[in-house]
């Protein structure tokens, strides 16, 4: 839905998009990947308005900082 602005579920084209945010005490739209709300990483939403299907995304140039944080694993 990012990139093509169509829902892969539906093929729906009314796609809304809910930034990402951090907020007081962490709270948003976030990965906190350390102890402080400067540590967090935004987290995009993509939602499909025809059935309700959603997507979350981060930007590129923070998936290092996600990789390295001590909460993540595989």
């Amino acid at each position: 839905m990012k990139n093509n602005k169509t829902c892969p579920k539906c093929g729906g084209l009314d796609i809304i998009i809910v930034d990402g945010y951090v907020g007081a005490y962490g709270s948003g739209n976030n990965i906190m990947t350390g102890a402080t709300v400067f540590s967090a990483v935004k987290v995009d939403r993509y939602i499909c308005c025809s059935c309700g299907f959603t997507e979350e995304w981060i930007n590129t140039g923070d998936i290092e900082k996600v990789k390295k944080s001590k909460k993540a694993h595989r």
